[in-house]
C-alpha cells in the first residue's frame, strides 16, 4: 500500500471519530436540556401545588344549619296557686249573743241554708218599740185626718179662718211624714231581726268556723275572726305568674296542664280566663288567671301547683341554637353562607329566648344557612368552606 493511500485512510478514520463526538456532544446536550426542563417544570407545578394548597389552607371550614319555620312554640313549667272561685268571710250583721251553730268545718252547703242563730234581746225591744210607736202615729195620723176635714168643712161655712184650716192640713202632713219615717224605722229592724240567722251565701264548704255558743257577737266586727267562711270549690282560680316575654302569646281559651304534689301522676286540666295585663316592675310578669274544674273535689284551695304551658309559636319564626349568635354592635346577628359561598351577616330580631335555643322573628327565614359556631373573626363577604350541614328541624346532618 502506497503512502497517499494510509494518509487518506488515516483522515477517513479521524473524520468519523469527530463525527461521533459531535453526536455525542449533541445528545449530551439535548440531555442536559431535557433533565433541566423537567427540573423546571417540576418546581412549577410543586409551586402550584403548594399555592392551591395554600390557598385552600386559608378558606375557612364551617358547619351550617338549616333552620325551618317554627310549629311547636315554647314548652315549660311555672308555679301556680290554686284558690276557691268564691271565699266568703261571714261576719255579724246585729249584736248579740250566739244562739246556736249548725254546721261545722267541712260541711258541704247549699245556698241559703241556716248556719247559726244569734239571739239579740235589745234588737227585739228596739223592734218592740218601733212597732209601738208607729202604731201611736198611726193613731195620730187618723186624729190630724179628722181634724183636717172638719175644719175644710167648716170653712166652706166661714165657720173658721182660712189660716185656722190651713193649720190643721200642715197638721195632717206632718203626721203623715212621721208615719212614714216610723214605718222605715220598723222595716229597718226587722232586716236586722232577718240577720240573726246566718246563712250560705252560696253552694260551698264550710272552711272555717268561729261561732262558740254563748260568746258575744258585735255588729260589723270585721277586724275579728269571721264567724264562719264558705268556700265554692266546684270550680278553681288558678293564677300563675307569666314571664313578659310570653305575655303575647296568651290568649282567653287556651289549655294547660297542671299536676299537684299530693296527686303524684295524675294530671287537671285548666283554661285561661284573663290577665290582669300589668307588667309588675321588680319581677317582670303579670299575673294569669285560669279555671279548673273540681267537681270531684279532687284539689283542694290554697295549694301549690305546677303549671306545663305549651304556646303557639309566632308566626312566621324559624328555631336556631343559640350557638349560632352573634353580638356585633347594636343588634344581634346570624352569619349565613350565600349561594356562591361568602359569609353575609344578618341583623335579627328575637322572638323568644329559651336559653339554648331562639325563635327568630326576622332576619333569617326556612333555607337560609346559618353558620353554627361562628368565629369571633368572620367577616361579610369572606368566603367559606361547608364541612358539615345540620337541619335544625331533626338533628340530622350530612357532609359537604
Amino acid at each position: 500500500m502506497s503512502t497517499n493511500e494510509i494518509r487518506v485512510s488515516s483522515d477517513d478514520g479521524t473524520a468519523k471519530r469527530l463525527r461521533r463526538l459531535r453526536i455525542a456532544g449533541v445528545i449530551a446536550v439535548l440531555l442536559a436540556v431535557g433533565v433541566y426542563a423537567e427540573g423546571v417544570s417540576s418546581r412549577i407545578h410543586t409551586d402550584h401545588s403548594l399555592s392551591t394548597w395554600s390557598n385552600a389552607q386559608a378558606v375557612p371550614s364551617v358547619r351550617v344549619l338549616l333552620p325551618v319555620a317554627e310549629t311547636g312554640g315554647a314548652s315549660f313549667d311555672l308555679p301556680g296557686r290554686l284558690e276557691a272561685h268564691d271565699d266568703a268571710s261571714i261576719h255579724a250583721r246585729v249584736s248579740g249573743y250566739m244562739k246556736a251553730w249548725y254546721v261545722d268545718i267541712g260541711a258541704k252547703v247549699k245556698q241559703g241554708q241556716k248556719l247559726a242563730t244569734i239571739d239579740t234581746p235589745e234588737l227585739d225591744q228596739q223592734l218592740a218599740q218601733a212597732q209601738a210607736d208607729l202604731a201611736r202615729e198611726k193613731a195620730d195620723l187618723a186624729l190630724a185626718a179628722s181634724t183636717s176635714g172638719r175644719w175644710s168643712a167648716m170653712l166652706k161655712q166661714d165657720s173658721v179662718s182660712q189660716q185656722a184650716a190651713d193649720e190643721k192640713s200642715s197638721e195632717l202632713a206632718v203626721k203623715r211624714a212621721d208615719y212614714a219615717a216610723g214605718e222605715a224605722n220598723v222595716r229597718r229592724l226587722q232586716a236586722l231581726e232577718s240577720f240573726r240567722t246566718l246563712t250560705a251565701p252560696f253552694d260551698g264548704i264550710v272552711t272555717a268556723r268561729h261561732a262558740d255558743i254563748g260568746a258575744l257577737v258585735s255588729a260589723g266586727d270585721t277586724g275579728g275572726p269571721e264567724l264562719f267562711s264558705v268556700a265554692s270549690t266546684a270550680q278553681l282560680r288558678l293564677y300563675v305568674r307569666l314571664p313578659q316575654d310570653y305575655a303575647g302569646r296568651i290568649a282567653p281559651g287556651m289549655h294547660v296542664r297542671f299536676d299537684v304534689p299530693e296527686r303524684a301522676g295524675q294530671s287537671f286540666g285548666a283554661t285561661v280566663v284573663s290577665s290582669n295585663d300589668d307588667v309588675d316592675a321588680q319581677s317582670g310578669t303579670l299575673l294569669v288567671q285560669l279555671s279548673a274544674d273540681n267537681h270531684d273535689g279532687a284539689l283542694i284551695p290554697g295549694e301549690y301547683a305546677q303549671v306545663h304551658f305549651v304556646l303557639p309559636a309566632a308566626a312566621g319564626a324559624v328555631r336556631v341554637p343559640a350557638s349560632a349568635l352573634l353580638f356585633r354592635g347594636s343588634h344581634p346577628q346570624l352569619a349565613v353562607v350565600d349561594s356562591n359561598g361568602h359569609v353575609a351577616l344578618r341583623d335579627i330580631v328575637i322572638g323568644t329566648d329559651y336559653g339554648t335555643a331562639l325563635d327568630i322573628a326576622s332576619g333569617v327565614q326556612h333555607g337560609d344557612r346559618v353558620i353554627d359556631n361562628p368565629p369571633d373573626s368572620i367577616v361579610a363577604g369572606e368566603a367559606v368552606k361547608i364541612v358539615e350541614t345540620k337541619d335544625v328541624a331533626n338533628g340530622s346532618q350530612r357532609h359537604a
